[in-house]
């Protein structure tokens, strides 16, 4: 098993929040000395996690092959205070952008995959990501909120616009009920501080259909992985391809890994978007339009998307703004939080608001980062196997061999060091099995 290097000594940092060049001030943070050289796939082009790499990767294809066939089938919403019109163009925002992808726990219209029974909450959003590309287009953070975090639920809309609902301090999973994914959108948004331009919600069907029209993503797993809940049953530690309902069942399954709990379910989860991106970047993907053109039709098909992301202009110039971010640039993390708490948080999941938000003032000033560990060594360990990194000309892009932007590039030895759970997205790990 690979060891995880230590931690750096803690620091603050002072600075004048008047002059825009400088970062803000966050405590709690190390400097990393020097981050890993990129891995032979050295960019993350039109790719970034799960659902919304699938987006990404599709809307250069919808632009080239059978557009018109593949647009007509869209189901679209407005986000809160979405004006009508044109959807906006990536080049069009001063500074980062974000995406929210949602997925939903529904049962309806899904041939019974994830049990027949209906919620008794209605429907919920059980996935919560939220990606953002940095304004000068060198890194990205795919940050995943536990769904039952319990945070402010403002007063949002109903989906038929008949009734707003009151405020209300509840689980994150409960937005969606209220006012579908533009709730969800507005709740996040609120608890950040990011405005959210984007937005996606998927179905168990759609995970399905998306994971087929990939062919199957590699997965490690450090032991047997048997749960019966997600109708999953993976018999021996060692890497499988995912695809289907296993892939379904292995992304839903809670018990099985970590800790049984909803917070090393993501970390596991971190293991499978992380391999969904190498396999997206291979060529036998991306040079593949047939593939191309599998992907754009499970993602428009299966997926509901706010308008201003179903337009195939917007994703295409999404996919071209993430083509030079090197993978170790790209970090899944997930906000971080405790259990164990008492009155509302009982049962549930307390923000760790202190050092979120040492999170998200990076995020928000745009500002690289990496996690203090590799992944967290509880839901997700570094897979023992994982092939050396191949040595590449740091002025090049590991994929393109074209030069990178060196003024806009942030030194290697200038990245933050944060105490989170997570990964990058060059990080190879195995999901920690549980078996109970």
């Amino acid at each position: 098993m690979s060891e995880l290097r230590p931690r750096s000594e803690l620091r603050s940092r002072s600075v004048d929040r008047t002059d825009p060049k400088q970062k803000p001030e966050v405590e709690g943070l190390a400097r990393h000395g020097r981050l890993k050289k990129p891995g032979p796939w050295g960019s993350i082009a039109k790719i970034v996690a799960a659902s919304l790499a699938v987006v990404l990767v599709s809307g250069a294809a919808v632009g080239a092959v059978a557009f018109d066939s593949i647009y007509g089938q869209r189901d679209t919403v407005s986000l809160v205070g979405e004006t009508d019109g044109p959807p906006p163009q990536i080049g069009s925002f001063e500074g980062g952008f974000n995406i929210l992808i949602a997925g939903s726990d529904t049962r309806a219209g899904q041939s019974g995959i994830g049990g027949s029974a209906e919620s008794d909450s209605g429907e919920l959003n059980d996935v919560n990501m939220i990606l953002h590309v940095a304004a000068d287009r060198q890194s990205a953070v795919a940050i995943s909120f536990p769904r039952d975090m319990v945070m402010g639920i403002p007063e949002c809309p109903s989906t038929d616009g008949e009734y707003t609902k009151y405020y209300s301090t509840e689980p994150l999973n409960t937005a969606l009920s209220y006012g579908g994914l533009a709730c969800v959108a507005l709740t996040l948004s609120e608890f950040t501080g990011l405005d959210i331009q984007f937005a996606g919600l998927i179905t168990f069907t759609g995970v399905i259909e998306m994971t087929n029209a990939i062919g199957g993503v590699p997965v490690c797993i450090d032991g047997p992985l048997i749960d019966p809940d997600a109708d999953i049953n993976l018999p021996e530690a060692g890497t499988y391809t995912l695809k289907g309902e296993e892939a379904l069942g292995f992304l839903r399954s809670r018990h099985g890994v970590g800790d049984g709990s909803d917070l090393t379910r993501i970390s596991s989860q971190q293991v499978y978007l992380s391999s969904m991106v190498r396999t997206l970047k291979s060529s036998d993907t991306l040079g593949d339009y047939k593939k191309l053109y599998n992907l754009a039709d499970a993602a428009i098909a299966n997926m509901q998307l706010s308008n201003s992301l179903a337009d195939v202009p917007t994703m295409v110039s999404i996919a071209l703004a993430l083509k030079d971010i090197p993978l170790e640039r790209v970090q899944f993390v997930q906000y971080p939080g405790t259990t164990g708490g008492f009155g509302v948080y009982d049962g549930k999941v307390q923000p760790n608001e202190y050092l979120g938000e040492q999170m998200m003032d990076l995020v928000r000033a745009d500002i690289p980062f990496t996690t203090a560990d590799d992944t967290d060594g509880t839901g997700a360990t570094v897979d023992p196997n994982a092939p050396e990194p191949e040595a590449t000309d740091d002025a090049a892009d590991g994929a393109t061999g074209e030069p990178t932007d060196a003024s806009t590039a942030t030194p290697e030895e200038d990245i933050d060091v944060i105490d989170v759970r997570g990964q990058s997205a060059a990080t190879y790990s195995c999901s920690v099995t549980n078996s109970y």
